[in-house]
């Protein structure tokens, strides 16, 4: 075989090889496209699930967050309406004092004082309802007056028991019950 037959024959070897590496380098290269195309649409299906998933998260939080902050509102406009009404209540109260019943209530008030504290007790009020205490009370009335909204205040002459029968700390051991009728 002359030789240029063999260089001949080295050529098209050399161009078949290469034919075939080309061949193969473009397979891989669309290999490679392909698994790069399918990464890609992988990563950006996982970030859309990610996002939607910490969307839906952050609008219930918010929902969450909005849904507190109502029944605090109305917890709070609940609040200042019974704050309202026991301050009415007060009002109702010191109104009371002026109608006829009033040194009724006194008496039954004085009445209630003896039989828990027994005969012998110092009684003690409003400086408005000194006469009416006076009169109910006797000689076991006190002059000094004392900040209440009305009622009496009771003390044995040792000052060891006391009942306290103002409408301030009858209001006050009552106020549930009172926001409850309120209600």
């Amino acid at each position: 075989m002359p030789l240029e037959d063999l260089i001949g024959e080295i050529r098209r070897q050399g161009e078949a090889d290469l034919a075939k590496i080309a061949d193969e380098r473009g397979s891989k290269a669309d290999a490679i496209s392909a698994d790069r195309s399918r990464r890609l649409d992988a990563v950006r299906t996982e970030s859309s699930r990610l996002s939607e998933a910490e969307i839906s998260q952050m609008r219930a939080q918010e929902l969450a967050a909005a849904k507190l902050k109502a029944r605090k509102m109305v917890y709070e406009a609940r609040e200042a309406r019974l704050t309202k009404a026991v301050a009415d209540t007060r009002t109702l109260l010191v109104d009371y004092t002026q109608s006829e019943e009033y040194p009724q209530v006194l008496k039954r008030m004085f009445a209630e004082a003896t039989n828990a504290l027994g005969k012998q007790v110092r009684v003690t009020g409003r400086e408005e309802d000194a006469a009416a205490l006076q009169k109910v009370a006797g000689r076991a009335f006190d002059p000094r007056p004392q900040p209440i909204l009305g009622g009496l205040i009771a003390e044995t002459p040792d000052g060891s028991r006391r009942l306290n029968l103002s409408f301030d700390e009858l209001l006050r051991l009552n106020e549930d019950r009172v926001r409850e009728l309120l209600a």
